[in-house]
């Protein structure tokens, strides 16, 4: 079982990944991305699949055409955990 993000941990993540928020109403990492077309987005795509099978921990997300969104929450932890923040981190190294 995964434990939770500690409560003192989770207030520091707007600090530790600005480019994310808090998922609203949820206990969750959230993050919109754009890109110039559909192509790009699923390339993207593609790239955070790859990643969400290395790290054994997959996101929620969506695309409509050049937009992605990605919401991030460890369910067997009822919330964040460290798996999160170690996925935001490598989805945000992934774009430079």
């Amino acid at each position: 079982m995964v434990e939770p993000l500690p409560s003192a941990r989770r207030q520091a993540v707007p600090g530790l990944l600005p480019a994310w928020s808090m998922a609203e109403g949820r206990d969750a990492l959230h993050r919109r991305f754009l890109f110039r077309d559909f192509s790009e987005a699923f390339a993207f795509m593609a790239r955070v699949a790859l990643l969400a099978e290395k790290h054994d921990h997959h996101p929620e997300w969506s695309n409509v055409w050049n937009r992605v969104e990605i919401t991030l929450t460890t369910h067997d932890a009822g919330g964040l955990s460290e798996r999160d923040l170690a996925m935001a981190a490598a989805i945000d190294a992934l774009l430079g």
